[in-house]
């Protein structure tokens, strides 16, 4: 029986008043939170002797982690240790009594000796779930076998159908140096990918409208984003857009900034309001997009000036506590075509804002937000968001495959040694993350060869100047242009740019086949072509629209277009091939294509049970969630 003063006052919870409770987070819901678990031998004399390098290793883990895995607030990933070293069972109860009320959701086993992997640590009786995800770090040294606890447990593990990835130098370790390169790697990589996991769980896919044109990559699939992402969906009909804006149900102030900064831009205003079938003036039409572009927000995060009545009585709208909630999106998408922009104006300024890291507010972050709601590139935007710390993400067509020959054909010019394998001309009707403009990791300062993708993100969060910078080149790289009418009646505002070249650039996407869902992952780097070229494939192409031009490594750009799926994919700045293998790992989602090396690849020991067949791994186990 409960005591009483476990027991709600539900009399006051009866009369109590709703209203827009403030949170500490944007999106609401699990902070990563992983587990540090040491491990020894219990055996009298044998744990006292293990002892202080124990803990040693953990708190070298403990501060690698923290200091270089992020959310995409950027702030450090949530780390927590287990009260005493695990020996036995009830030392393995005590920790998971202490991590459920942290929050774990993944947990790194770490030891520098023999231990009762199975019987005595209460592996599989208490410390985890089916749904955590495990690694375990053994020290490679010849007084202390670490690998043999280490196989012992992997074994274990392997044969309790629970995945567990395995940390092992290959060179024998120095415990009083540093964690080695590859250990430090291959720990890091685990935990951005878990993660990446814990965050997404929960949290929702907001479908703003149906199917777009007929696109299957719009057609939510509300049981795999359960099934295997962990995630919800929410759908609404495009109408809620136009019913906001005529009952003036927006956030007026947001507009009015809104309206002010788009006005900073380059402008291309080539049609006319005649021409429009909604007659927008000029002035209105960028008001509208900036609308749109708030609205969409609030749907996805909620907005507190939504459900307060005076603020609602000010700028003539009656405030609704329901609507103001938003819904706990963590990514979008957004139908347009065709039935919506027959008549209103287009999604990109929505999209490329919403992408992008900054808005009027500054450096505010960048949101997942697919075109045409593309929901199976809108998902791997998030992960892609995720797994590096925050970077904005670039949704492209795969317009074109442009060979050296065809393109010497077409301009005369020989490219062969600009880009021998081809390039693939990604651009999307001005929906793109704005920061595209630029190079982040010149931003940042570091050599893309020697930094990743997470370090320069990383530098630019921690400096406001760089903040600063970035958003000042990317607005002086952008022009804002009018659509063509062809397509949108109801015209827009397309964001122009063009990428700058080697730049290291990853293409990823996923796919459903039946109701098996996959990943591609592509790793390459974008390409500066001679002007002449750029031109005459803007030009023959859509000149208003934003131009990533892209060679993947290691194969022509034929076989990329070939082989991909549909025809978008989505991109991120960085190398991250190794990352999404480890996460799509950690999901159970097959990889149907890649280019990473084979000593990138990390995956559960049992994995190799498989003869690394992906495929077979993933289908013995099935989705995480289902």
């Amino acid at each position: 029986m409960a005591r009483s003063s476990d027991r709600p006052n539900f009399s006051a919870l009866a009369k109590s008043i709703r209203s827009f409770q403030d949170a500490d987070q944007t999106i609401i819901g699990q902070i990563p939170t992983i587990a540090l678990t040491p491990v020894s031998d219990g055996r009298r004399g044998a744990y006292e002797d293990n002892t202080v390098k124990t803990w040693g290793m953990v708190e070298k883990v403990y501060d690698l982690l923290t200091n270089n895995v992020f959310q995409p607030d950027g702030k450090p990933i949530r780390v927590v240790v287990a009260p005493e070293i695990v020996y036995g069972a009830r030392s393995a109860a005590r920790a998971q009594a202490y991590y459920a009320t942290q929050g774990v959701s993944a947990n790194i086993w770490i030891g520098r000796s023999w231990s009762y992997s199975d019987e005595l640590m209460g592996a599989m009786m208490g410390v985890g779930s089916s749904e955590w995800q495990q690694c375990a770090y053994g020290l490679n040294q010849t007084d202390r076998p670490g690998a043999v606890w280490l196989k012992a447990f992997t074994a274990a593990m392997d044969e309790k159908k629970h995945p567990i990835f395995c940390v092992y130098s290959p060179d024998l370790e120095d415990e009083d140096g540093p964690l080695s390169d590859f250990v430090a790697g291959k720990l890091m990589r685990f935990s951005r990918c878990a993660a990446a996991v814990a965050f997404m769980r929960g949290k929702n896919y907001l479908s703003v409208g149906g199917v777009s044109m007929g696109i299957i990559g719009s057609d939510v699939r509300r049981n795999t984003m359960m099934n295997y992402l962990g995630m919800g969906t929410v759908s609404v009909d495009m109408s809620i857009l136009t019913g906001r804006m005529q009952s003036k149900f927006y956030d007026h102030e947001e507009v009015a900034k809104g309206v002010k900064f788009l006005k900073q831009f380059k402008m291309a205003m080539t049609n006319k309001p005649a021409q429009r079938r909604n007659g927008l003036s000029d002035d209105e039409l960028i008001e509208t997009c900036i609308k749109m572009t708030t609205i969409v927000r609030d749907l996805m995060i909620g907005n507190p000036k939504l459900a307060d009545a005076a603020y609602g009585k000010k700028y003539g709208f009656t405030a609704d506590v329901e609507y103001a909630q938003g819904t706990n999106a963590i990514a979008a998408g957004t139908q347009g075509q065709r039935q919506w922009t027959d008549y209103n104006p287009n999604f990109d300024v929505t999209e490329s804002l919403l992408n992008s890291s900054f808005d009027w507010n500054g450096f505010t972050g960048s949101r997942v937000v697919a075109t045409e709601n593309d929901s199976k590139n809108g998902v791997g935007m998030l992960i892609a968001n995720l797994l590096t710390g925050g970077v904005p993400q670039l949704f492209a067509d795969i317009r074109t495959n442009w060979t050296p020959a065809s393109i010497k054909k077409a301009t005369g010019v020989n490219v062969d040694k600009v880009c021998p394998r081809g390039i693939i001309d990604k651009r999307n009707s001005g929906a793109g993350a704005l920061d595209y403009a630029l190079d982040i990791f010149a931003i940042a300062g570091l050599d893309p060869a020697k930094a990743s993708v997470q370090d320069a993100w990383k530098a630019i969060c921690a400096s406001p100047k760089l903040q600063k910078e970035l958003i000042k080149k990317a607005i002086a790289g952008t022009t804002y242009m009018n659509a063509a009418l062809t397509y949108f009646p109801g015209d827009g505002l397309s964001s122009h740019f063009t990428t700058p070249g080697n730049v290291p650039m990853t293409a990823y996407r996923y796919n459903m086949v039946g109701d098996l869902l996959t990943c591609s992952v592509v790793e390459g780097e974008t390409v500066n072509l001679p002007a002449k070229v750029s031109n005459h494939i803007s030009k023959v192409t859509d000149a208003t629209w934003p131009e990533t031009y892209w060679a993947p490594r290691d194969m022509t750009s034929y076989e990329y277009m070939s082989k991909i799926g549909p025809n978008h994919d989505a991109n991120s700045f960085g190398l991250i091939g190794a990352d999404f293998i480890t996460f799509n790992a950690m999901l159970r989602i097959p990889v149907d294509m890649h280019n990473v090396p084979a000593n990138d690849i990390f995956r559960p020991t049992m994995w190799d049970r498989f003869a690394g067949d992906d495929y077979r791994a993933c289908a013995f186990l099935g989705p995480i969630y289902a």
